[in-house]
């Protein structure tokens, strides 16, 4: 599992340590750095209308041969998949 986010390496790693020290959770997953949104605009989710440039929220389920398997895209950054709905698409990989 990884993430991509348009923020820098240093402020990923300050929303790293906010989030341990408010909630005691770990991120325990890659965070990848795309301050340009390359990879985030070739996925066509890039929100241009937001305060400051950041994608959709969006969950990609993606098998071993690169193919997108099941995805989620939400404009409104609080609805989420959920953790049952992201495990079935991954139970279901070839």
């Amino acid at each position: 599992m990884l993430a991509v986010s348009v923020d820098e390496r240093e402020d990923q790693q300050k929303m790293i340590d906010r989030v341990a020290a408010d909630d005691g959770m770990l991120i325990e997953y890659q965070l990848l750095a795309d301050p340009d949104h390359a990879v985030i605009d070739r996925y066509g989710i890039f929100n241009p209308d937001s305060r400051r440039p950041i994608p959709h929220p969006t969950v990609f389920v993606i098998n071993k041969q690169g193919v997108v398997h099941w995805k989620f895209i939400e404009i409104d950054y609080r609805i989420r998949p959920t953790n049952d709905d992201i495990l079935t698409a991954v139970a279901e990989l070839d």
